[in-house]
């Protein structure tokens, strides 16, 4: 029976780390909410071992998207979505929960940044709609031609004129504050923009700096660019869509442009080794293979590279 009870130091130790208080939380900081592509994982319409596994197993990665929680100041904390994807329900309660905060009903972010008109970037602005949240005023930063896209066009007008969403344009190339204390720069990137231009953002906190550039077509059309959307920065979030270009056999991807990751690694080898961890990808097609093979993964990490995490955060 004597067996059966724990000793004096497995008390103890327990009782120490019931007492242990839980590390303290960043005042302003940023969770990563998705990974993958538009489509996510598992991707509608693919039957490849990826996605059927996916399937059996219940693995499920959200579009690529961002929330920051902002806890200084009196009242309840504020909450900025960066990327309104087809999950953001999902999306918006994880943020709920890892950010503490709840009741929020209509309501449910304080306010919206997209990067541009593509359908895993903003079709989620549907959700605050009057036949979803009906929320009120929810302001959406975003550039003046993508402002301009949905005062115009059905159905996002609508929503428009029935003052659920609130655009609000940003001056691009020069910060804006969505609140005090949380500075945003957005930067032009290229990209296919049938229906919007496309942003990078270089968002400020009090402490930390993190750019979220999630589309690209390629570095090369804009000499610079990747050192200009790095400098100053800590920790950076990149396009990695494909892995070498492989991966999507049956798909032209000069239809759908993205920088290999391979050639990102080649570009920013120095900068991996000397902060590694700090470049990390995300916006990963669901057939990528760093989502599905370990090896790989492994051999990224070992390089100072590093595969963004669902669920991860990041003090600002």
């Amino acid at each position: 029976m004597n067996a059966t009870w724990p000793t004096l130091g497995v008390v103890i130790a327990t009782l120490a780390a019931c007492a242990t208080p839980p590390p303290a939380r960043a005042e302003v900081e940023l969770f990563v909410l998705g990974i993958a592509q538009d489509g996510g994982l598992p991707h509608f319409g693919c039957e490849q071992p990826c996605c059927a596994e996916a399937r059996r197993s219940g693995r499920v990665l959200h579009p690529t998207a961002l929330g920051i929680v902002d806890r200084r100041g009196e009242g309840a904390p504020k909450l900025l979505l960066v990327e309104a994807t087809p999950r953001i329900e999902e999306q918006v309660a994880m943020l709920h929960e890892l950010a503490s905060v709840h009741g929020r009903g209509r309501q449910p972010v304080d306010a919206v940044m997209t990067t541009h008109a593509h359908l895993g970037h903003y079709l989620g602005l549907a959700w605050f709609g009057r036949e979803v949240a009906g929320s009120r005023d929810v302001p959406l930063h975003a550039s003046p031609r993508f402002c301009a896209f949905l005062e115009s066009q059905a159905p996002w007008k609508q929503l428009v004129a029935l003052h659920q969403i609130a655009p609000r344009p940003f001056v691009v190339g020069e910060p804006f504050a969505p609140w005090s204390g949380l500075t945003i720069t957005a930067i032009q990137v290229p990209h296919r923009d049938e229906f919007s231009d496309t942003m990078a953002f270089v968002l400020r906190g009090p402490n930390r700096t993190v750019l979220f550039v999630p589309d690209v077509d390629a570095w090369e059309k804009a000499p610079g660019l990747l050192d200009r959307l790095l400098d100053g920065v800590d920790v950076a979030y990149l396009d990695g869509t494909f892995y070498d270009g492989r991966e999507l056999p049956d798909r032209n991807l000069a239809e759908i442009p993205h920088p290999l990751m391979t050639r990102t690694m080649e570009r920013l080898a120095d900068r991996a080794r000397q902060r590694p961890g700090t470049l990390r990808f995300l916006h990963c097609n669901h057939s990528n293979p760093v989502l599905h093979d370990p090896a790989l993964r492994a051999r990224i990490e070992a390089a100072g590279f590093a595969i963004a995490e669902q669920g991860e955060r990041q003090p600002l």
